[in-house]
């Protein structure tokens, strides 16, 4: 298990949604909202196409901790975002993490998940077990 201090960037998580991720995270998840399906639908109501799932984000995040943590899920123990931007399929999400504290066996950073100057998760906290 590596060790953390404060200040302490973690490994970015790169990723770059395909394009028929959100198809498949609507079935696999249930989530079948047309915003994240259907692109003429997405234009219509004013986006610029369809959007990725909130949720599919911030299980990137978790995914940025988990790596970080050795690999091991059971060492997330609380994870809070705040959902700032829209996500875009074919577009890199960069996931950047930075420790806050480091003490008696917890980490607790701070962390985003953008898309180039687009924010899409701010203001997230993480803590981890180590």
């Amino acid at each position: 298990m590596a060790s953390f201090e404060p200040g302490q960037n973690l490994p970015e998580l790169r990723i770059t949604p395909d394009a028929g991720l959100t198809k498949r995270y609507s079935e696999a998840s249930g989530d079948q909202n047309p915003i994240h399906i259907d692109e003429g639908f997405a234009k219509q109501v004013g986006l610029p196409g369809v959007i990725l799932h909130g949720l599919w984000s911030m299980a990137q995040v978790a995914r940025a901790h988990v790596a970080a943590a050795g690999g091991d899920p059971r060492s997330l123990k609380r994870l809070a975002v705040q959902f700032r931007g829209m996500g875009f399929p074919e577009q890199e999400i960069v996931v950047t993490a930075k420790v806050k504290d480091a003490s008696e066996g917890r980490v607790i950073t701070e962390t985003e998940a953008a898309q180039g100057e687009n924010r899409i998760i701010r203001n997230a906290e993480a803590e981890l077990s180590v």
